[in-house]
């Protein structure tokens, strides 16, 4: 068994479920959706697509470019739950919430694509 390999596919699949975490509830309760699980989806998106950058395949580009739209659909939610609550005085309404759940939505489906590209690979791979 390839170390790396089961690093790699642990952080991708990781950051497919705590997606799946944030994103599950109800779309315009921000009781249902921790800021927490938000940023370690960040974080965590972070660094499967820090670990995507080193594979210069075309399955590699595919899988790093499902990583930039996810990490670029959490920082836009993150950031508009940090403006609706640090900056507008609207404050964490069921409006803004359900744009930061979207968004994270949108992540999702790209999450959900790189692990099926990744499984995909694998059993491509196994043949």
């Amino acid at each position: 068994m390839n170390a790396e390999k089961v690093v790699f596919s642990f952080f991708i699949v990781l950051a497919l479920t705590l997606n799946f975490g944030f994103f599950l509830g109800k779309l315009g309760n921000p009781t249902d959706h921790n800021i927490y699980v938000l940023f370690a989806t960040i974080f965590v998106n972070l660094v499967a697509m820090g670990l995507k950058l080193g594979d210069r395949s075309q399955v590699g580009a595919v899988l790093l470019s499902t990583s930039i739209v996810a990490n670029l659909q959490l920082l836009a939610g993150a950031f508009v739950w940090g403006y609706v609550t640090q900056i507008s005085e609207t404050g964490l309404t069921a409006d803004n919430t359900s744009v930061i759940v979207s968004l994270s939505g949108g992540a999702l489906v790209a999450n959900i694509v790189s692990v099926v590209v990744l499984v995909s690979e694998t059993l491509m791979s196994r043949r």
